[in-house]
């Protein structure tokens, strides 16, 4: 069995390098200057665009890897999920966001339509109850598109609505926005799907959840997260450099 090759092979840059500046900047609401000038403060010199080549060739390739490990497990926290979809500017026109989001916060689904019908709602229902399983009750806010879409599914019965119940759904818009306004908002759909999409990977991977654990628990878990985020195409790599090396690419 022949060993796949190095994402990093035609990079003179340090794979841990270029780990860190991915995830700073999918991670947290930062702008590309920003993440050039704390590489800086470092000891590393790229420049912006580095960073967003960087971000475009290796973000979904992360997100799929740490994809992969997760999404059995998700299949089992399937009892409740929190249907919400928000508004997106790209080019001054707005574009609708649908999200699925689990009783633990988990972004399980992202999907991207033009339109807010019961058409482009029944599309993300399919594609999300397909990857993740049929969830036990569902909630939703008050849009009649839910509704239409879930009836048509033989699931209009299980469906719960109030004026507090989704506020799952609506938190988890926030870290999502904070990016968008770091990002100046997008100029292409395509762009919007893959970054919403490599986000929510990531969010998922670092949501320990604080207020509902002990300091200790929460250390530990944290931890673990760092651990494997920095173990990503690890086993592939033959040699790294210096960490302090200078990018060239």
């Amino acid at each position: 069995m022949t060993q796949k090759r190095s994402p990093f092979r035609y990079f003179k840059t340090s794979p841990e390098i270029i780990r860190l500046t991915v995830m700073m900047y999918i991670r947290f609401p930062l702008s590309l200057r920003n993440v050039e000038d704390l590489l800086h403060e470092r000891g590393v010199e790229v420049s912006h665009e580095t960073v967003r080549y960087w971000w475009n060739r290796f973000g979904p390739m992360f997100a799929a890897e740490i994809r992969k490990r997760p999404v059995q497990g998700m299949r089992s926290s399937r009892s409740r999920w929190h249907l919400d979809e928000m508004f997106v500017k790209i080019n001054g026109k707005h574009h609708c966001l649908w999200r699925a989001i689990d009783h633990e916060g988990e972004v399980l689904e992202s999907f991207f339509t033009v339109t807010r019908d019961k058409a482009a709602a029944l599309k993300f229902l399919r594609k999300s109850m397909k990857r993740h399983g049929r969830p036990v009750d569902v909630v939703t806010d008050r849009l009649r598109c839910y509704g239409a879409a879930l009836k048509e599914m033989g699931r209009g019965d299980d469906r719960e609505m109030g004026r507090w119940t989704n506020n799952r759904a609506e938190n988890s818009h926030l870290p999502f926005r904070r990016r968008e306004r770091a990002m100046q908002r997008f100029r292409q759909m395509r762009c919007l799907q893959k970054f919403a999409s490599v986000h929510a990977t990531v969010h998922n991977h670092f949501n320990q959840e604080r207020s509902l654990s002990s300091r200790s628990i929460f250390k530990r878990n944290r931890a673990a997260a760092l651990a494997e985020r920095r173990g990503l195409f690890a086993a592939r790599r033959v040699s790294l450099p210096a960490l302090a090396e200078t990018a060239s690419h």
